[in-house]
This record gives C-alpha cells, sequence and structure tokens, in this order.
C-alpha cells in the first residue's frame, strides 16, 4: 500500500493505538513509509470500536489508518512473536505508544528492538510521558536504522 515518496522503500511497523501514534504513522505512510499496523486479534485495535461508524466500520479508525497494511498477531504467544520477530527483521523502525514497561514485559524493550532492527545508530524519542514532568499521553518510542 505504500504510495510513492520521500519515504518509499522504509518500512515501519505500527503497534501504535488511538491517536498521536496511528496519526505519526499515518504521515510516515503518506510520505511513502510501508506501514504495517500490528493488532491483537479477535477486536483489533481499540479504535476501531469508536464511532462514528459507516456501513459498520469506525471511520474514526479508517481515518488515522488509511493508507497501512494490518496484521492480527498475539506477542503473548510464541506464533505471534515469531510473525513479529520476522516483521522486525526487515523493519526500518518500529512505533509503539503503549505504557512504559509494557515492550518491557513483553520482551520487546528499547534493547531488543534496537538489535532486532540493526540499529548502527538510535536515539530514542518521546512524545511526552516519561521524560516528560506532565505527561499528557503515553511515551512514543521509536527506533531506527541509520
Amino acid at each position: 500500500m505504500a504510495q510513492s515518496g520521500p519515504l518509499s522503500g522504509i518500512t515501519i511497523v505500527d503497534l501504535s493505538r488511538i491517536l498521536a501514534g496511528p496519526y505519526c504513522t499515518l504521515l510516515l505512510a503518506e510520505l511513502g513509509a510501508r506501514v504495517i499496523k500490528v493488532e491483537p486479534p479477535r477486536q483489533g485495535d481499540d479504535a476501531r470500536h469508536y464511532g462514528p461508524f459507516k456501513n459498520g466500520k469506525s471511520t474514526y479508525f479508517a481515518s488515522v489508518n488509511r493508507g497501512k497494511e494490518s496484521i492480527a498477531l498475539d506477542l503473548k504467544s510464541q506464533q505471534g512473536r515469531d510473525i513479529f520477530e520476522r516483521l522486525l527483521d526487515k523493519a526500518d523502525a518500529l512505533v509503539e505508544n503503549f505504557r512504559p514497561g509494557t515492550m518491557e514485559k513483553l520482551g520487546y524493550g528499547w534493547g531488543a528492538c534496537t538489535r532486532a532492527t540493526r540499529a548502527s545508530s538510535t536515539r530514542p524519542r518521546r512524545a511526552s510521558g516519561t521524560a516528560a514532568r506532565t505527561p499528557i499521553t503515553p511515551p512514543m518510542t521509536w527506533s531506527c536504522r541509520a
């Protein structure tokens, strides 16, 4: 689904949800990146259940996730983890906006993900959260290959 643009050839694995993360990866997709959104199985991203709805589908979800590919993976199962790790192996970046510590609990903290994306130069970025004095949104971290 990637379009042509300055980020053509870049692959992003997207674990984000709600608004800030999906909007970030929407912009990356619109600039040409291939964005693969990973959603939990059964219910999918929480935003799929936010109204308004048209033809039974969330227009909110569609508005911030257009232009992305989607896959349902259970990151707590071995099969889901194997597939996720193959995605990470081919990815240039990972975007997530879970609460602090969630990625570590899943076994995909900063160190594991930077190794998985073979990053030669990485810097964590925070939209807000643990680095902010008064967090407004959960932190957003991404890891990129140089």
